[in-house]
C-alpha cells in the first residue's frame, strides 16, 4: 500500500534515558516520505523495538503464573487484568491478556517487514549504506525474536516472512497457523544468519539496546531448549491437532537430536560471548575471594557500561522500573508491600554449605517438608546471635556490623542460607535499610506496621527483593535506574548443561558449567576435591541438580520459570495444588504449630489450578471470531 498511518513515537536514541512509548497518530506519511528522511526512518525502527519486553513489569503477567511470585489476593479487582484469578484457573480465551502478544507482535513484525523493503541510504542526511544494512539486520532480528515470543506463549501461530498487502484477497488475509517446528526451524536459521552480520556489542552508548549477534544467539538458545523439551518433544497430547489444511501443528515423536541441537546452540552462544569478553558478573572481597552477596545483587542492578559483563540482551529503557520497587517496599516505609515470593521458592534455595535443605514433600503436601538432615536446616527455633560472613554487603545493619547477614532472633528457616536467598527474599524480621529512621526490621505480624490485614502487606509472609533496587528509597521517592535484563550468560550455561545431559550424559562440561554458577553464588562445587560436595550420579540425579540450580539462579526473572514449568511439562505437579507461606494472621513471634496466632507456621494461603490447556495461552476469542481459519489451542474451549 502506498499510504499508511505512521505512529510517531519518542525519538530513537536508544540511550538509557529514552522511552519507547507510542504516541497518538498525528500525521499521515507516504512510505516515500518516511524513508527519504533519516529521522522518520529512525522513528519507524524505534516503533518496532517498542515491544521488546520489560522484565520489570512481569508482575503483571508471567511471574505470578509460575511458582516464584505471590501477589496479594486482593490485587484482584484493582487492575484491568486478573492475574490472581488466572493463578486459580479463572481464565478463558476472552480473558484480558496484559501483554496481548497475539495481536501486538504481528503488527510489529509487519512494520519490520515493510522497513526492510524500504530502508535505504540517505547520504545527504548521514544515513550511510553501512548503517542502512545494519538496520535491516536489526529488523530481521526483531521479526525472528517476536516470532520466538509468539511460539513460546502460543505454540503454533500464523507465519509469513513477507508483508501481506492489506488489499489482498480475503483468503490470503485470513492466515492459518503453521506447524510449530516449521516456525522454529525458520527462526533458528534466520537468527544464526543475522548474527553473522551484527556486532557482538556497541561502544557507542546511544546504540545500547540495539540488536547484536549475542542477542540473536541468546534468543535462539532459549527457543531451541523449548523445542527439545517434553512439551514439544515426544508429547502425544497434541496428536491430531491440525490446521484447516490438515497439517499436524505439533510434532509428537521424541527425537534426541533436538537436545543435541539445543546443546550446540547454547555452546555457540557461550563461545561467542566469551570471545566478546562476556563473563559471569562477579565482585571480589579484598582477600580475593568471591563476594556472592554483592555479585548476585549486582547481576540485575548493574549496567553494562558500569562493568556488568554478564548481560547478553537487555532493554535499556524499562520505563517505570520504580513500580516493582514500590510494590516490594514494606507498607509503613511507605510502600505498597504486597508483592511476595512463594514458600516453595524459599524452600528451593540451598544452605550455605551448598546442600538442599528440603528433599521433597510428603504426598506432595507443601506443609510437610522432608528435611535434609545433612544440610543443617531446621524449621524450629530462633537464632541467638547475628550471623556474619565475609562480604561487603551492607543491607543488614551495614555500617554497624559489617558482613552481617541475619539478626539475632531470626527464625532458623532463614539462617545459614546461601547468598541468593537473602538477595531475593525479604522475610519477617529481616533488616530493611531504607526507612526514615535509617533502617529497622520488617514487622509483618498481624496488626504491626508492615503486616496484615491489608492488601499492602505480604499475604504469605514474604516480599520479593531480587527485582527491587537496593537503593530504592520511597521516603525520598528515589528509584535508581537499572536495565531490564532479558537474557544473561548464566542462563546460557544452564541451557547448555541441561541439553548436554540429555544428549551426552556424563560429559564433563555439564558439571563444569553448573559449578561456575555455584562458585559465583558462594556455595561449594560438585566434585571430589577439598571442600566440594558429592557430585550427583547418573543422568536423572544430574538432571535434578540442574533443575534445582536453574530454579534459584534464574528465579523471578521475566518468564523464565513459567516457561520452564511449561516446557518440562510439570505444570499439574507444580502449580495444581495448595500454596503455603507464613501465617498472615499470626500475631506472635512463635513457631508453635498448635497456636493459631503463631506467625512462623506453614499456612495455606491459596489454592491454584493448572490444567492441560494452560501449557499454552489461548488464541484470543476476538481473533477466533474474526478469522475462521484459526484453530483454538489444545483443550481450550
Amino acid at each position: 500500500m502506498k499510504y499508511i498511518t505512521f505512529l510517531f513515537i519518542a525519538m530513537l536514541t536508544f540511550s538509557s534515558c529514552t522511552d519507547f512509548l507510542d504516541k497518538e497518530p498525528d500525521d499521515m506519511l507516504t512510505l516515500e516520505k518516511v524513508f527519504n528522511n533519516r529521522q522518520n526512518t529512525l522513528e519507524w525502527l524505534s516503533a518496532i523495538y517498542s515491544s521488546v519486553p520489560n522484565t520489570f513489569i512481569n508482575y503483571h503477567q508471567e511471574g505470578p503464573l509460575s511458582d516464584d511470585m505471590a501477589p496479594h489476593a486482593e490485587w484482584t479487582g484493582w487492575f484491568a487484568y486478573d492475574i490472581v484469578g488466572k493463578q486459580m484457573g479463572n481464565w478463558n480465551p476472552s480473558s484480558e491478556d496484559n501483554n496481548d502478544y497475539w495481536r501486538v507482535l504481528p503488527k510489529k513484525i509487519r512494520q519490520a517487514q515493510i522497513f526492510i523493503q524500504n530502508v535505504k541510504p540517505i547520504e545527504n542526511q548521514n544515513l550511510t549504506v553501512e548503517e542502512a544494512e545494519r538496520m535491516k539486520l536489526e529488523a530481521r532480528f526483531l521479526i525472528a525474536y517476536y516470532y520466538a515470543l509468539l511460539v513460546e506463549f502460543y505454540g503454533a501461530v500464523p507465519f509469513t516472512v513477507e508483508p501481506i498487502d492489506l488489499d489482498a484477497p480475503y483468503d490470503v488475509l485470513m492466515m492459518q497457523q503453521v506447524p510449530v517446528h516449521q516456525v522454529i526451524d525458520w527462526i533458528d536459521n534466520e537468527l544464526l544468519e543475522v548474527s553473522k552480520g551484527l556486532p557482538a556489542s556497541y561502544t557507542n552508548p546511544t546504540l545500547y539496546g540495539r540488536a547484536t549477534s549475542l542477542m540473536c544467539l541468546a534468543v535462539r538458545s532459549r527457543l531451541l531448549l523449548l523445542s527439545a523439551s517434553p512439551l514439544l518433544n515426544g508429547n502425544k497430547d497434541y496428536m491430531n491437532h491440525k490446521n484447516p489444511n490438515g497439517e499436524e501443528l505439533f510434532y509428537s515423536e521424541y527425537d534426541v537430536n533436538r537436545w543435541q541441537r539445543a546443546a550446540n546452540a547454547a555452546k555457540e552462544l557461550i563461545d561467542a560471548a566469551h570471545a566478546a569478553g562476556k563473563k559471569l558478573y562477579t565482585v571480589y572481597n579484598p582477600d580475593g575471594t568471591v563476594d556472592p552477596f554483592l555479585s548476585c545483587r549486582g547481576i540485575l542492578m548493574t549496567k553494562e557500561s558500569a562493568g556488568n559483563t554478564e548481560i547478553l540482551f537487555a532493554n535499556p529503557n524499562p520505563g517505570d522500573y520504580g513500580a516493582i520497587d514500590r510494590w516490594s517496599i514494606p507498607r509503613s516505609v511507605p510502600g505498597a508491600g504486597s508483592y511476595g515470593v512463594t514458600q516453595s521458592l524459599v524452600d528451593a534455595f540451598f544452605m550455605e554449605n551448598g546442600l538442599s535443605p528440603i528433599l521433597g514433600y510428603e504426598n506432595n503436601d507443601y506443609s510437610k517438608p522432608i528435611i535434609n538432615p545433612a544440610s543443617g536446616y531446621t524449621e524450629t527455633g530462633f537464632s541467638t546471635e547475628p550471623e556474619v560472613r565475609n562480604t561487603g554487603w551492607q543491607e543488614c545493619q551495614g555500617n554497624v556490623n559489617p558482613g552481617q547477614v541475619t539478626m539475632a532472633g531470626a527464625y532458623n528457616m532463614y539462617c545459614h542460607r546461601e547468598a541468593r536467598f537473602y538477595i531475593a527474599v525479604l522475610y519477617n524480621r529481616a533488616w530493611f535499610s531504607k526507612t526514615a529512621e535509617g533502617g529497622r526490621q520488617t514487622m509483618f505480624l498481624k496488626g504491626e506496621q508492615d503486616g496484615g490485614i491489608s492488601m499492602d502487606a505480604p499475604r504469605n509472609g514474604y516480599l520479593q527483593n531480587k527485582l527491587a533496587h537496593p537503593d530504592r528509597d520511597n521516603v525520598n521517592v528515589t528509584f535508581p535506574y537499572r536495565p531490564a535484563v532479558n537474557y544473561r550468560l548464566a542462563e546460557a550455561y544452564l541451557n547448555y548443561a541441561e541439553a548436554l545431559n540429555e544428549c551426552d550424559p556424563g560429559n564433563p562440561d555439564i558439571m563444569k558449567y553448573v559449578n561456575l554458577i555455584r562458585v559465583r553464588a558462594g556455595i561449594p562445587e560438585y566434585g571430589t576435591g577439598a571442600g566440594m560436595i558429592t557430585e550427583p550420579q547418573g543422568q536423572e540425579e544430574v538432571r535434578q541438580s540442574i533443575y534445582k540450580e536453574r530454579r534459584v539462579e534464574l528465579c523471578c526473572e521475566s518468564s523464565i520459570r513459567y516457561m520452564d514449568i511449561r516446557r518440562l511439562k510439570i505444570g499439574e505437579e507444580i502449580l495444581n495444588r495448595d500454596f503455603y507461606g507464613m501465617n498472615y494472621f499470626g500475631s506472635k513471634l512463635s513457631d508453635d504449630k498448635n497456636d493459631p496466632d503463631a506467625y512462623f507456621v506453614r499456612t495455606r494461603y491459596q489454592t491454584r489450578s493448572f490444567q492441560k490447556k494452560n501449557y499454552w495461552f489461548p488464541v484470543p476469542q476476538s481473533e477466533m471470531d474474526i478469522n475462521p481459519n484459526l484453530v483454538q489451542n489444545p483443550f481450550w474451549k
